[in-house]
C-alpha cells in the first residue's frame, strides 16, 4: 500500500522506534498519523493527533479503534522489555507482565483494528518484532518468549485477514540505538533506519523486513546444522 495518503495508528508513538516512524509517515505524506500514547502530552508533532493507548488496556484499545475509524495502517509498535533469565525469583511474574504488552496488546490491537481496516479497503498490519524471535539466551529469557510468540501471531494474522486483503508485515531487527539500549556495548542499528525499511516494506506489500545484519543471519541459520536457535546469540 502506499504511505502516501494512508491513514496510520502507531503505538508507542512518542519515543524510540515509535517516534522515528510518525516523522516517517508524515515525511511520507501520509494523510493523518494517530499516536497512540499513555500520555496525551507526551507528543506534540504539528499533524499528528494523540491518542490515548495503553496497550496492556483492552479499553483503551477499543476505544481508540472507535475514534479513529478511518485508520488504514495499524504499527503495533508498543512494547516493554524485562531483562530477566527463566530462573529468577519472579520470571513468571515478569513474563506475564511482558506477554500482557507484547503479544496481548497486539492481539488485542489487531482484532479492534482489522474491521475498521477491511471498510478502509484493507490496508496494512505492521508488527513489530525482534531477532529474539527466533533466538534465546542468557537474560533475554521471557522478552524473546514474547516475542516468538508475537511472530506467530503475525503469520496466523497474516492468514486470517488475507480474504479482506490486508497485507501483514512483521519487522525484525536486533538491538536499536535508543534509550532501552543506552546501556548496552553491542552493535545497534538507527530507528531511522529501521523506520525507513518498516515504510519501504509496507509500500512494497512485504510480509517481512529484516532489518540490520544480525537479524538476516540468524534467519538464514534457522535451517543450518546445527540451527542457529540451538546455541547462545553471538553479537
Amino acid at each position: 500500500m502506499d504511505i502516501k495518503n494512508a491513514v496510520a495508528f502507531v503505538s508507542g508513538a512518542n519515543r524510540g522506534l515509535g517516534l522515528e516512524l510518525v516523522k516517517a509517515l508524515l515525511a511520507g505524506g501520509a494523510a493523518k498519523v494517530y499516536a497512540g500514547v499513555r500520555e496525551l502530552g507526551s507528543i506534540d508533532l504539528p499533524g499528528v493527533i494523540p491518542v490515548k493507548f495503553d496497550v496492556t488496556n483492552p479499553a483503551d484499545i477499543e476505544a481508540a479503534a472507535t475514534l479513529c475509524a478511518d485508520t488504514t495502517l495499524l504499527i503495533n509498535n508498543a512494547g516493554i522489555a524485562r531483562m530477566v533469565g527463566f530462573l529468577a525469583a519472579d520470571s513468571v511474574e515478569v513474563t506475564r507482565e511482558i506477554f500482557e504488552a507484547n503479544v496481548y496488546g497486539p492481539l488485542r490491537a489487531s482484532k479492534a483494528f482489522a474491521p475498521v481496516l477491511g471498510r478502509n479497503g484493507g490496508g496494512a498490519i505492521v508488527n513489530v518484532l525482534s531477532v529474539a524471535s527466533w533466538t534465546n539466551s542468557g537474560m533475554m529469557g521471557p522478552y524473546a518468549m514474547s516475542k516468538a510468540a508475537a511472530w506467530s501471531l503475525t503469520n496466523g494474522l497474516r492468514n486470517d485477514l488475507s480474504a479482506q486483503g490486508t497485507q501483514v508485515l512483521g519487522a525484525h531487527m536486533g538491538f536499536m540505538d535508543t534509550d532501552m539500549t543506552s546501556g548496552f556495548d553491542v552493535s545497534k542499528v538507527s530507528p531511522q533506519e529501521v523506520a525507513r525499511q518498516i515504510l519501504d516494506g509496507v509500500r512494497s506489500g512485504a510480509k517481512e523486513v529484516l532489518a540490520d545484519e544480525i537479524t538476516r543471519k540468524v534467519q538464514a541459520g534457522l535451517s543450518g546444522q546445527p540451527a542457529i536457535y540451538l546455541a547462545p546469540l553471538q553479537r
